[in-house]
């Protein structure tokens, strides 16, 4: 028959040198997986009670050292852990949810507005001329301004075009790319900043809603979600300054010339061109 004080008797064996202490743990363990019954949690669903104490066991190994008989049994003592531990562990459930709830969704609009980047194929039209009032320089701005789009081939018709070695126009472009490739690196660390910042708001809102109204819980998410909030939208405020392109500065770097230099020549293109016309070299 089952002693009315199972565990403080193994624990009294403990004390008096006949049980070793992993086999004090071991012992303790087995008897509230194989007795779930007499503590009345998790509606006696034994697979949660069982996951229960699979979290619970390291805590249960310390709590071993922290007992002191002042009074309460080592078996009341071990109830209360394992009450207030249940308590905790709901929570935690609770706040799984909500992040695996969350996670999914972000996940779910991410896909959902994920668009391939389009790609930009070379004009096959042949003899196609250049205006007359468009001279060699801004010609050489124009394709900087297309560099990650351009072909060799077009890169040595526009440099015969512009009376430049294919070396220099292609040293040119290849700058451009080191410093798009720096752009991206930077971006992408930002789109991940600014996924994580996004998840958080999430995260505060659900936590927020799923709290009663007017209690010190609800307004301390409530605080968070709208600081959150008001840093997710300084972020993508900053992401969409962000441009791929080439900048008329780093054009005028590259090229070696004014940086006012490239801002009146891309101005006077605009103004001969007409808006329709459209180039191929």
């Amino acid at each position: 028959m089952l002693s009315e004080r199972p565990l403080s008797d193994l624990y009294q064996l403990y004390i008096n040198g006949d049980l070793l202490r992993k086999n004090l743990e071991g012992m303790i363990f087995k008897f509230l997986l194989d007795n779930y019954e007499r503590y009345h949690v998790f509606g006696g669903n034994r697979e949660r009670w069982n996951d229960f104490l699979s979290w619970l066991y390291p805590r249960l190994v310390r709590a071993i050292d922290l007992y002191r008989d002042l009074g309460s049994s080592f078996d009341i003592y071990i109830r209360s852990l394992v009450f207030g531990a249940a308590r905790e562990y709901r929570s935690k459930e609770s706040d799984h949810y909500i992040t695996e709830y969350v996670c999914w969704w972000a996940k779910a609009e991410e896909m959902m507005l994920y668009e391939n980047e389009p790609e930009y194929l070379e004009s096959k039209k042949k003899g196609v001329s250049i205006p007359e009032d468009i001279n060699t320089r801004q010609i050489l701005i124009l394709l900087l301004k297309s560099y990650y789009f351009v072909s060799d081939e077009l890169v040595k018709r526009v440099a015969r075009t512009v009376g430049m070695e294919f070396e220099q126009v292609r040293e040119m472009i290849d700058e451009l790319k080191k410093r798009r490739s720096a752009r991206e690196a930077g971006m992408f660390d930002l789109r991940e900043r600014l996924h994580s910042q996004y998840y958080r708001c999430l995260n505060y809102q659900k936590r927020m809603s799923s709290a009663q109204a007017g209690t010190y819980y609800h307004e301390k998410m409530k605080s968070r979600f709208e600081r959150a909030k008001k840093r997710y939208s300084a972020m993508r405020k900053r992401l969409r300054c962000m441009r791929m392109s080439a900048s008329n500065r780093m054009i005028a770097e590259v090229m070696g010339i004014p940086h006012g230099t490239v801002d009146s020549s891309i101005f006077a293109m605009k103004n001969h061109l007409a808006p329709s016309a459209s180039m191929a070299f």
